[in-house]
């Protein structure tokens, strides 16, 4: 046994027995280590609070931090990962409990095929390594919503190791640039999923629902390779966009049923709450309701109603070239912009907690979204405190590869792993890769195209309905399109304009049926959920282009004829005088009058136009002045209420000043 030190707990200011080996007299005194210590290469010890950390000067170090992540998916099965009992979201509660799921004497786990085929095709797509030989562990801990009294997961041996993920950050002024970046993966392994508890804090009792218990579940283990929340949340992000193209896994961060609470079975009803910017109605119910349950009230003291992808958060600071410091573990994250949110303040909360003289314990927090802090649960548990053992009722589980597998093999009770890999689908980076090179478009748009959920098929459906470029459906899907989405925080789903509304707008566009601007009006309109089609909109308002091809070569002439004096083009009601030294040339005729006009007279619509005062000097249009040519562009359009369609004005210019 190592000899005992003697440490000051600052923050309960008292001296606490403790081992260098990392037991303690006192819980909190002394924590324990840690699978995500080794996996950087450095002793449990290093991780030890084995002395305060003196109080540095600010500024005289700077600080590193280290991330990693466990990510819990729920795999998508008709059934639970150890018997035959239907796995369905919205369910009466308690009513897919099979004998074996609660945990009754004499029952045995039967392991489901189609959960170890997803772990499989998760990690060829992860690119790791798969073991024809893992093992199935038990792992203790007691709570109500745990009938046995220990989870069935691979802790020994997993199913897949040492994989790879790697995904995007964009970075630069404009955040145009995209800066790959790898995280390892340690381990991919099967594992149950627990029940629900539903704490009734005015009554003092626990309400278990044992639906979700015996799930099948994949966890998967990321290296601390990380250092910020934008890491994290667009690792998890690009993992969650993996699992859902292979189908293993529908990764929806919160999921909550209305249908279900509001049944009249149990006497339900729900109250949202306050709704929070970028947060779906799914994760609202989920984080923030309080429901009703036999006209009793039943507040969610935790967070009980979680998604298909729940994420754990390993974080901890330290001095670079200098060991490793405490790590704490933020639980139950289920959204990606909570999973963020945590990580940069825990991260934060470290670093001041250290420069203040303080130390970092090795525990387990949770995050509340709406202070936006994380809070202290517990102290973290050790492999010790879980009592890992191997399964008693599970053999090892074997599979096979093209060169091992046993000539008289009955296909249904193998799996092939060469099989699965050549029904791999397209993973996000290839699709992202086709968006390049088919059209055109740059890699930055694509991460955006395939990060936002039903972004792309809206761009693939508008795609195939219009004649216009792909490099303008894109500007317009993600300039346009998705600008209002978020400013309305709003998903793809609920959008008011259809593929095919805005197809037919870009058509019109392409035509030079209207102008840009005209085109961003007809947009405006199409939002307002009115039924209109874009035609309708521009036949309505009357935006059309221009074309009478005379019309214009009046605008232009007259507008030359001012050389360098300061051109006026007014446009008064009647009963009004014109300015005295206004050109005749260029005077506009009150409304049913005829004094001043063109050959051909002035379009109705530019009687009662603004006042534009443009000071123009052709010298410098006919040295080729293209700041020139836009100011007389410009005086063309305002006087036709940006009708005139721009580049057959500039044509038209330049033929006339033979530029």
């Amino acid at each position: 046994m190592a000899a005992p030190v003697l440490r000051w707990g600052s923050g309960a200011r008292r001296w606490v027995f403790a081992r260098v080996d990392g037991g303690s007299c006192h819980r909190r005194g002394a924590p324990t280590g840690s699978t995500s210590n080794r996996i950087r290469g450095q002793s449990s010890v290093a991780q030890q609070p084995l002395h305060t950390a003196q109080k540095p000067r600010k500024g005289e170090h700077k600080w590193a931090a280290v991330v990693g992540l466990e990510i819990h998916a729920q795999i998508s099965s008709n059934s639970k990962l150890f018997s035959g009992s239907q796995v369905r979201f919205s369910a009466p509660p308690n009513s897919l409990v099979s004998f074996f799921d609660a945990s009754l004497p004499g029952t045995l786990p039967v392991l489901n095929r189609r959960c170890v085929e997803a772990a499989v095709m998760t990690g060829l797509a992860l690119n790791c390594h798969i073991n024809k030989k893992s093992l199935f562990d038990r792992k203790h801990y007691f709570y109500a919503d745990l009938p046995a009294g220990y989870q069935i997961t691979q802790q020994r041996l997993p199913i897949a190791v040492n994989g790879s993920l790697i995904y995007g950050i964009c970075a630069g002024k404009k955040q145009s640039q995209v800066i790959p970046k790898t995280v390892r993966i340690k381990q991919i392994q099967l594992e149950q999923d627990s029940g629900k508890s539903l704490h009734d804090d005015l009554r003092s009792q626990t309400l278990i629902d044992l639906n979700r218990a015996g799930v099948g579940l994949l966890e998967v283990v990321l290296e601390p390779d990380m250092s910020c929340g934008e890491e994290a949340a667009t690792a998890v992000r690009e993992l969650q966009l993996i699992l859902q193209a292979l189908g293993t896994s529908q990764a929806n961060m919160a999921e909550f049923s209305l249908d279900s609470l509001m049944s009249p079975q149990p006497n339900i009803n729900i109250r949202p709450t306050t709704l929070q910017r970028h947060q779906t109605l799914n994760e609202i119910m989920a984080l923030n309701s309080s429901v009703f349950l036999r006209k009793k009230t039943l507040c969610l003291s935790r967070t009980v109603l979680k998604g298909q992808l729940r994420v754990d958060a390993n974080i901890s600071v330290h001095h670079p070239g200098e060991p490793l410091g405490v790590r704490t573990e933020v639980k139950n994250l289920n959204s990606i912009r909570f999973l963020a949110k945590a990580i940069d303040y825990e991260i934060q909360r470290q670093i001041s907690e250290l420069e203040n003289g303080g130390e970092i314990l090795n525990e387990t927090r949770s995050f509340h979204h709406k202070l936006g802090c994380t809070m202290s649960m517990r102290d973290k548990e050790g492999k010790q405190d879980y009592r890992f053992m191997p399964e008693p009722n599970l053999p090892p589980l074997v599979l096979y590869d093209a060169t091992s597998l046993p000539a008289d093999a009955d296909p249904q009770q193998v799996i092939n792993i060469d099989q699965i890999r050549e029904t791999l689908p397209e993973l996000p980076s290839v699709t992202r890769e086709k968006l390049v090179q088919q059209y055109g478009m740059l890699l930055e748009h694509s991460f955006t195209l395939l990060n936002e959920v039903g972004l792309l098929e809206f761009f693939q459906n508008v795609i195939k309905e219009t004649r216009a470029e792909p490099k303008r459906v894109t500007s317009w899907v993600l300039n346009t399109f998705l600008g209002y989405l978020k400013q309305q925080n709003l998903a793809v789903s609920e959008s008011p304009v259809t593929p095919s509304a805005l197809a037919e707008l870009l058509d019109l566009l392409d035509s030079r049926t209207i102008s840009s601007s005209a085109a961003k009006q007809v947009f405006e309109e199409l939002w307002k959920r009115e039924g209109k089609t874009p035609r309708q909109i521009v036949s309505e308002k009357q935006l059309e282009l221009m074309q009478d091809q005379g019309v214009l070569e009046q605008l232009c002439h007259s507008v030359m004829e001012a050389h360098p004096q300061v051109v006026t083009i007014s446009g008064r009601g009647e009963g009004q005088s014109q300015p005295q030294d206004m050109p005749k040339s260029l005077a506009i005729a009150p409304c049913g009058s005829t004094e001043a006009l063109p050959k051909n007279g002035w379009p109705s619509f530019i009687n009662n136009s603004l006042i534009v005062i443009f000071l123009v000097k052709v010298m410098d249009v006919k040295k080729g002045n293209p700041r020139a040519v836009n100011k007389l562009i410009g005086l063309v359009r305002k006087a036709t209420q940006s009708r005139a369609d721009p580049v057959m004005i500039k044509e038209l210019l330049e033929k006339k000043l033979s530029l």
